[in-house]
């Protein structure tokens, strides 16, 4: 692995970030083809091509009934079964098949990228551990201490919502904020669990809407939806420079900075970098109600012994699922936009910063960086798989079920249509997403 990041040491920012890209995709896209192509092979269904890959063939050879290729567009692959998207009939084709076996092989590709995630999970679960949301600081007199909470205690539930990690509040309220002062939440102590209910401390002022480093330089940690920094377009790892033209030389400098100028109805510029370039913006502060939860939280990992180890790595990639589904349905229900979304260039760029920061640690955080990465996007990719739009698995398996239903097929060239379409709506949806990508780069 060092050998690796040697040798593209010395190439371009963007060329690294690209080469590291291709080589997490390209480990997740092939272990959930072979789902499909070891279920195939199972049911006796011939594949006519695995490819890495998609457009033209770079490289191909064949060996027995099935041609192993890769081609020009490193993001995607694909197993083209005798006979998947036809009516064609014969002993190794696709619509030969009991139907439970070809529910197996669509269903397998999703489920290969569950099993990659838990495995994933399993060596950053043993190397760095898991973060417990434990109570780390309540302060004396606060409400939180008043109904009971002390530090020490493992928080369970958050706002009606279960909580095996920290991350699982953290993902909460950065998704959906604090919306009402009345906390509710659910801990153990000692082994024995208590449910508590108080009013947190809130004060409402002129806010931009986002959280930074406490020391070093004033880097964006957190963005609340709906403020005017996330609207004006800033991401998380964003570093505040300067404000209406005053620099700001750390996050020390930009606490002086606003206790010197309290934010008020006046429009703002904010100067920021990002990937080395500095930009700007001007925004208006809005008046919103900021809500203090009245205790400290751990987000820090600590160690655990092999049972926990599995516990945890299981833990890890329903956090994924979870998170992946959550979003989505903020997307339907318009909480986020297309424009939220990120294709393969906004991704690409995602991993190469996380691996940028890391360089300075070492080789041994790099590796680690790229598995974090394997894991989000392979849990990601096995929810999306398995939604039921036309050309996904999910989209296949909404057929193959009706056909066990009704035991017997729909129309097969309806199908092969309605796939096509859904493949056609999908590829222009990718279009948009990358030059939504590559916008937001400039």
């Amino acid at each position: 692995m060092s050998n690796i990041f040697h040798m593209v040491s010395n190439a371009g920012p963007f060329l690294v970030k690209l080469l590291v890209a291709m080589l997490v995709f390209s480990v997740i896209v092939i272990f959930h083809e072979l789902g499909h192509f070891l279920l195939a092979k199972r049911n006796g269904i011939g594949v006519v091509e695995f490819s890495l890959g998609m457009g033209p063939r770079l490289i191909s050879t064949v060996k027995g009934e099935t041609r192993y290729s890769v081609k020009l567009l490193p993001f995607g692959g694909s197993c083209i079964m005798v006979g998947e998207d036809g009516d064609e009939q014969g002993e190794n084709t696709f619509n030969n098949a009991p139907i439970w076996g070809r529910i197996a092989v669509v269903a397998a590709g999703p489920i290969f990228n569950f099993i990659m995630a838990f495995a994933f999970a399993m060596i950053i679960v043993s190397v760095v551990g898991y973060d417990p949301a434990e109570v780390m600081e309540v302060p004396e007199g606060s409400p939180a201490a008043e109904a009971g909470l002390q530090a020490g205690d493992i928080i369970t539930e958050f706002e009606g919502r279960s909580v095996d990690i920290a991350r699982d509040m953290d993902t909460y309220i950065a998704l959906h904020g604090l919306t009402s002062d009345e906390i509710n939440l659910t801990y153990t102590r000692e082994g024995k669990e208590q449910s508590i209910r108080y009013q947190a401390e809130s004060v409402e002022k002129y806010m931009l809407g986002f959280g930074y480093t406490p020391d070093g330089p004033a880097e964006i940690t957190s963005l609340s939806r709906g403020l005017p920094l996330e609207e004006a377009g800033l991401q998380i790892g964003d570093v505040i420079t300067s404000i209406d033209g005053t620099p700001i030389g750390d996050a020390n400098g930009l606490v002086k900075y606003l206790e010197e100028n309290p934010l008020s109805s006046q429009r703002v510029t904010i100067g920021y970098e990002r990937d080395g370039k500095e930009k700007e913006v001007s925004v208006v502060p809005r008046m919103n109600k900021n809500i203090s939860l009245g205790f400290a939280y751990n987000l820090g990992r600590e160690k655990t012994n092999f049972l926990g180890v599995m516990k945890y790595s299981f833990i890890e990639v329903k956090y994924w699922i979870r998170t992946t589904v959550e979003s989505l349905f903020m997307l339907v229900k318009g909480q986020f936009t297309v424009n939220d979304l990120s294709g393969p260039v906004g991704i690409v760029n995602a991993i190469g910063d996380s691996i940028d920061q890391a360089k300075p640690e070492g080789t041994k955080m790099v590796s680690l960086q790229m598995i974090y990465w394997a894991i989000l996007l392979s849990a990601n990719l096995g929810v999306m798989n398995l939604l039921p739009i036309p050309a996904l698995d999910g989209g296949r398996l909404v057929f193959l079920i009706i056909e066990a239903i009704r035991g017997k097929a729909l129309n097969r060239n309806v199908e092969g249509m309605v796939h096509f379409a859904g493949f056609m709506l999908l590829m222009a949806l990718m279009v948009f997403v990358m030059f939504n990508d590559i916008r937001k780069l400039f």
